[in-house]
């Protein structure tokens, strides 16, 4: 039986194994200091499609099909795909896999909905209800404009606060069974709650998430008795330059130091003096394509033994933020380790 660890966590009898992944991202991405490990970059940021939207829903189809071509399996092999996106009615992902014909299981959590699909993967996996799953998260500059902000014509003015929406889609083979070369394997998980400190300000996600991974991070160290020395890295989603002070700040007051195991992929994705992206990336698509094709590879090069991965989520929407409402926060975290 798998075992309930503290308040929020739990550690699988047997690990739950990530057999492949894969990155597909637009070109300001691909220009970025990651460009070269993605798996397949953009010509341009419409994919060939005749919107924003579509081109969303084709870099899941390229993403999932990348996957699944890799792990050398077929779409027949695939219990369930937990799947989502960043727009109103997850139509990135209803327009974009559904020629794959997969069981789906829809997600929502904002830009963690990369972590919420792994912890349910992962608990569908363990727990016996399928013996290979498939998860998959999008996001898409543009398209994320138009849905949260302004579409791209209206040319508004970003205060140096506010992070870069990546255009990308990564998704990821879980399996109960190792294969020959599989990536990693996820060995715990901790479910994240809503954290809500009042902030209003839609243009500084990073901070109003913050609370919501400062809380993740904190019950994941309680719950399986660690220390922040017992992670290589303890990474978030994209927290970016201002929400990664405002965390180490916010743990520093329950005397937890990890500053110098932090790493946020909305730093790491762009190069913060060339690309002009303000406080960093965002979007699902960012710790998604992050973990793929960076984290993973220094997992398996065997840099890094073990590293809690912390995605995290900003719940607004233009009604709420019109209507005065708050910006909450949510974060998962998964414990990701070596297979060696």
């Amino acid at each position: 039986m798998n075992q309930k660890m503290g308040k929020a966590s739990v550690k699988p009898d047997n690990p739950v194994y990530i057999l492949n992944s894969a990155s597909v991202v637009g070109t300001k991405e691909g220009d970025g200091p990651l460009g070269l490990l993605f798996d397949k970059v953009g010509e341009d940021d419409m994919f060939g499609c005749k919107t924003w939207e579509e081109a969303e829903s084709s870099l899941q189809k390229q993403a999932v099909g990348l996957a699944l071509d890799k792990a050398g399996l077929v779409p027949e092999d695939i219990s369930f795909i937990f799947a989502g996106d960043l727009l109103g009615q997850s139509i990135a992902t209803s327009f974009g896999i559904s020629s794959f014909q997969i069981p789906l299981l829809g997600m929502y959590g904002a830009c963690s909905t990369c972590g919420e699909s792994l912890l349910l993967g992962t608990m569908a996996v363990a727990g016996g209800f399928a013996d290979r799953v498939l998860t998959v998260t999008s996001s898409h500059f543009a398209s994320a404009e138009k849905e949260f902000r302004f579409p791209l014509e209206y040319g508004n003015q970003r205060p140096l606060s506010a992070t870069w929406t990546v255009t990308g889609s990564g998704a990821f083979v879980l399996s109960n069974t190792e294969g020959e070369r599989s990536r990693a394997r996820i060995t715990g998980i901790t479910t994240g709650k809503i954290m809500d400190y009042g902030l209003k300000d839609s243009m500084n996600m990073g901070a109003c998430m913050a609370p919501a991974a400062c809380d993740t991070i904190y019950w994941n160290l309680k719950d399986f008795g660690r220390r922040p020395s017992d992670y290589d890295k303890i990474i978030t989603g994209d927290l970016g330059s201002i929400g990664r002070q405002a965390l180490i700040d916010l743990l520093n007051e329950k005397d937890v130091d990890i500053a110098g195991q932090h790493m946020d992929c909305g730093i790491e994705i762009y190069d913060a003096k060339e690309q002009d992206t303000h406080a960093g990336g965002s979007g699902c698509g960012c710790s998604a394509v992050t973990l793929s094709a960076y984290v993973l590879k220094k997992i398996e090069e065997g840099t890094w033994k073990r590293v809690l991965f912390v995605p995290t989520g900003a719940l607004l929407s233009k009604t709420s933020f019109n209507e005065g409402q708050t910006v909450p926060g949510i974060a998962h975290g998964l414990v990701i380790e070596s297979c060696g």
